[in-house]
């Protein structure tokens, strides 16, 4: 959510953003609302100061025994009482009205956010590994799995339909060492470690910047009115929401959760495999911090870079790009995608994201912090995946792969796997 007047002053900027970012915002519908709120709300001030000074003089003249005089000013008070009940309906409306067109705002986007239509355009910054070149027809991880029976989807699909998948035996340690290794990392690194709630109320999905955009990709709990998260960030960020939080250092937490996500238009891609399906599971970076560009940008560098290092533990080829406009959320100000090398898509895929939201997410949800001189400012928040599985371990199946159909483990998985330094057939 964004401040008011903030938008009164930058029309242009949000104009120009939600062009760029392909969402529909009523910008001039929203404006026409707040001047009727506060026109509204200074009609209905002014009425209700003038009911005060009335009462006050019906009680004067009550005492004084001037009772025509008591009475008649008991009428005026009936009469602005029965105009206040349509003007506070009327102003009720205007704010209700507000709210939820400003829930639409979209975020600006950085300065250095590269302008593009969508995932296309997306820039690459760097690549670190090199992708395998085998010697063999290398096989996908579909096929390994079903070779080493530690991945079975018809199984999956019996139990949970379309987009689902069983691990079992060394894929579900895999899968389980993957994400320790994730939470090691971050806990050497000062965060917090949390198993979170994946079942959460309608206003956290709300306040995080997921509703009301998002309500097509999560489950719903019917009959509930709760909603399965997509990511730990939900439940992460909403901790902390109504609170005045202490943030003389940034509040670094990491949610470890499985995550349901509809994949609503995707249908038709990447329907072959793990890497989308509606359950997973995922360790979420996320950060909160003083209101400071300059302090959250240095945060997303080094969440990113988190990331980064889990993939060179485990022994992977990836990518970073910046994403364009077309590409980010409403939410987001400035994002870095992570693309991993997958042999069988024959290019990288996503597996990480890490994006800055300013305090975009903060003023929804109401978390503030005294600043050094004592006054209340509305935090910065960041978020970036540790690592979500199964998808990852499709580059870590198809990159490690041997000639014989052996999988090779990298060093840093090898204490979770009781020390197993292959998957042999």
């Amino acid at each position: 959510m964004l401040d008011m007047n903030w938008i009164k002053d930058n029309t242009e900027t949000l104009r120009n953003t939600a062009t760029q970012k392909n969402v529909v915002f009523p910008l001039d519908e929203l404006l026409a609302w707040e001047d009727k709120r506060r026109s509204l709300l200074q009609e209905t001030e002014q009425l209700r100061a003038k009911r005060n000074v009335l009462t006050k003089e019906v009680e004067q003249r009550l005492r004084e025994g001037d009772r025509p005089a008591g009475e008649a000013a008991k009428e005026r008070v009936r009469e602005i009482n029965s105009a206040l009940t349509g003007l506070e309906a009327s102003l009720a409306e205007a704010e209700q009205r507000c709210s939820e067109l400003m829930l639409l705002a979209p975020n600006p986007v950085s300065l250095d956010t590269p302008v593009g239509r969508d995932d296309s355009d997306n820039v690459e910054l760097r690549r670190v590994g090199t992708p395998p070149e085998f010697d063999f027809t290398p096989r996908d991880h579909v096929e390994l799995g079903e070779m080493h029976d530690i991945l079975d989807i018809p199984r999956g699909v019996k139990a949970g339909g379309p987009r689902s998948y069983v691990l079992k035996g060394a894929g579900l340690y895999l899968h389980l060492a993957v994400q320790r290794l994730a939470l090691d990392v971050l806990t050497e690194r000062g965060f917090t470690v949390m198993d979170v709630p994946v079942i959460v109320r309608p206003e956290t999905l709300q306040r995080t910047g997921f509703f009301p955009g998002g309500m097509d990709q999560t489950y719903e709990l019917n009959g509930e009115n709760r909603w399965l998260a997509g990511t730990s960030e939900v439940s992460l960020v909403s901790l902390y929401s109504d609170e005045i939080v202490e943030l003389d250092n940034p509040l670094r937490l990491a949610g470890m959760s499985a995550c349901f996500r509809r994949e609503v238009g995707s249908a038709g891609r990447d329907v072959r495999g793990l890497y989308r399906v509606h359950q997973f599971s995922k360790i979420e970076q996320v950060i909160l911090c003083r209101k400071d560009e300059g302090v959250s940008e240095s945060l997303l560098q080094e969440i990113t870079a988190n990331a980064e290092y889990i993939l060179e533990l485990l022994e992977l080829p990836y990518r970073v790009v910046a994403v364009c406009t077309g590409d980010m959320a409403l939410k987001t100000h400035k994002q870095y995608d992570i693309e991993t090398w997958m042999p069988s898509r024959g290019a990288y895929g996503e597996t990480h994201s890490a994006s800055n939201l300013l305090d975009f997410q903060a003023r929804r949800s109401g978390i503030r912090y005294r600043d050094y001189d004592g006054r209340l400012q509305y935090c910065h928040t960041l978020n970036n995946t540790a690592v979500a599985t199964p998808r990852i371990l499709i580059p870590l199946l198809e990159n490690h792969q041997q000639e014989d159909g052996s999988i090779y483990i990298p060093q840093a998985l090898r204490k979770y796997m009781d020390g197993q330094t292959k998957l042999n057939l």
